[in-house]
């Protein structure tokens, strides 16, 4: 590729950053809540991808309808894996959350392979593009940021403005105290999973609408959301959504220069590099 293709490929990789940070604000507010590593996180993302295709193809439903409707079902189901898999282990060694949410990995991807096996999909959806001066933004592009930036706007509306969200952030910093002011902690864990899961399967939906995907789509997206969270700070929802953007830029712009397969080398790279020389990344943990 040509330098002049470093605009386009940059602006297409900051719009699809926008998606990676919503996936990863949804791993980093379970680990900044309850201290949990969430295994299930891909997973549930190809869920998402899933749950619009099948409204789509199955009932014709508009993909972007079907996208609230996978916000929906990721806080229900979120909250289901919470009691079922997390609640008792919740203050066990962090090995055995990690495990426990491993096993949720694995009943997911067993499951989801019987039912959907694992052929490509994809929603045949087509928003046009806008163009000029050398550049190209497709609509699906374009409606995938705006609908990721209004995700992101409605959870800080609602950890900072609504009395169930400062309860949550509460819990959060000090379960106990939050306790002995007579907050229902364990309910505020199992609302935070759900929102968490609710974030991963809404950028699963999103995301299905921009690339054909698998049931095991949601392993790459998983690692992406790791390195994310570790280069914007751990717990931090604003550090997610600006590492989002960083790697977006980083993997649109390194596509012009190198083969694609490299690039997520170079991803991992930055992950080593800020584990060793800013472990609490870029804006620092919880926030």
């Amino acid at each position: 590729m040509s330098l002049e293709a470093l605009l386009p490929s940059a602006i297409d990789g900051l719009m699809l950053g926008f998606v990676y940070g919503l996936a990863a604000m949804g791993l980093t507010l379970i680990f900044g809540v309850m201290k949990v590593i969430n295994l299930s996180h891909g997973p549930v993302i190809a869920l998402g991808m899933f749950a619009v295709f099948l409204l789509f193809s199955s009932f014709g439903i508009n993909p972007y309808v079907g996208v609230l409707a996978a916000a929906a079902i990721g806080l229900l189901f979120g909250t289901v894996i919470y009691f079922v898999a997390v609640d008792r282990v919740i203050n066990a060694p962090e090995l055995t959350t990690l495990l426990a949410t491993f096993s949720v990995n694995l009943m997911i991807i067993g499951v989801g392979t019987v039912l959907f096996t694992t052929s490509p999909r994809s929603v045949d959806i087509d928003l046009g593009a806008l163009r000029g001066s050398g550049v190209t933004i497709l609509g699906t592009h374009a409606v995938a940021v705006v609908i990721a930036v209004l995700a992101a706007a409605a959870l800080y509306g609602f950890l900072f403005r609504t009395r169930v969200g400062k309860q949550v952030r509460a819990v959060a910093n000090n379960r106990a105290a939050a306790e002995l002011m007579g907050i229902d902690s364990r309910r505020m864990l199992a609302l935070a999973f759900g929102i968490g899961t609710a974030l991963a399967m809404t950028s699963g939906a999103l995301l299905s609408t921009l690339f054909a995907f698998t049931i095991l789509s949601g392993g790459t997206y998983e690692l992406k959301s790791f390195v994310i969270v570790v280069l914007g700070g751990l717990g931090n929802p604003t550090g997610a959504l600006v590492g989002g953007l960083v790697i977006g830029l980083l993997e649109g712009v390194l596509t012009v220069f190198i083969p694609v397969a490299w690039v997520p080398v170079f991803e991992y790279l930055i992950f080593l590099v800020m584990l060793q020389l800013r472990p609490a990344g870029l804006l620092g943990s919880r926030a």
